[in-house]
């Protein structure tokens, strides 16, 4: 049967019952080896990542790799994390079910799809309009009804529905925005990569009051956070 590229463009790729069968392990390996296996302990990461279909947010090109402990291009300078990052993300932000979470350079939409699958609603920004639109389109197609996805600089947040018990940022810089700072629920956890192009660490920030209190994760790499104009 056709299919569609996350770009929107129709191809005839590979997809019968073997195929099926052959990610279900696949991704059932990856829990176990990639994430159990490495301190990830989160029931509700574990679990929801064991059923998102990783490799349909990604171009035919590199489904056969979904399931790799690497980070894969998502053309245009962007990349879905490797799987390890993406679950110490979501760890880190120790969320429940019906939390209202920001998810900020959300590409294809994988990462939105596990916080929907853990439970949460998700707001999900991501600066280009054709991934954008194409991650809306697939979201919905595979059932993900708890995610809203915009295009627009992440930088700034989404402030109508502010404020956010949990915010996800997938791209780095110098300084976590003070627009996402702003838009957290007292109590609630921001999780992004803060550095430069050589030198970045995961961080999480809990909002106490007026007050930030910032703490180390893991170094990591991400593509940096692109702005408008």
């Amino acid at each position: 049967m056709p299919d569609f590229d996350f770009f929107g463009r129709r191809h005839q790729g590979p997809g019968g019952p073997e195929i099926q069968v052959s990610f279900e392990r696949q991704r059932r390996d990856m829990v176990q080896k990639q994430l159990a296996s490495r301190g990830i302990s989160d029931a509700g990461v574990l679990g929801a990542m064991s059923r998102v279909p990783r490799h349909e947010f990604l171009h035919t090109t590199f489904r056969h790799a979904a399931y790799e402990d690497r980070a894969l291009p998502l053309g245009e300078g962007e990349t879905l994390s490797q799987p390890f990052i993406v679950a110490l993300t979501l760890q880190s932000l120790q969320l429940q079910p019906g939390a209202h979470v920001l998810d900020v350079g959300s590409g294809t939409g994988y990462q939105s799809a596990v916080l929907s699958e853990m439970g949460c609603v998700v707001w999900a920004i991501e600066i280009n309009p054709a991934l954008a639109d194409s991650s809306r389109a697939r979201l919905a197609r595979l059932g993900f009804g708890q995610v809203t996805v915009t295009s627009g600089d992440g930088s700034f947040g989404w402030a109508v529905h502010a404020p956010f018990d949990g915010t996800a940022v997938a791209a780095a810089s110098a300084e976590i925005p003070e627009a996402l700072l702003r838009q957290m629920r007292d109590g609630g956890r921001l999780v992004a990569p803060v550095g430069g192009a050589e030198e970045q660490m995961l961080t999480r920030v809990t909002r106490r009051g007026e007050g930030y209190q910032h703490e180390a994760v893991a170094p990591v790499r991400f593509v940096p956070l692109k702005r408008a104009g």
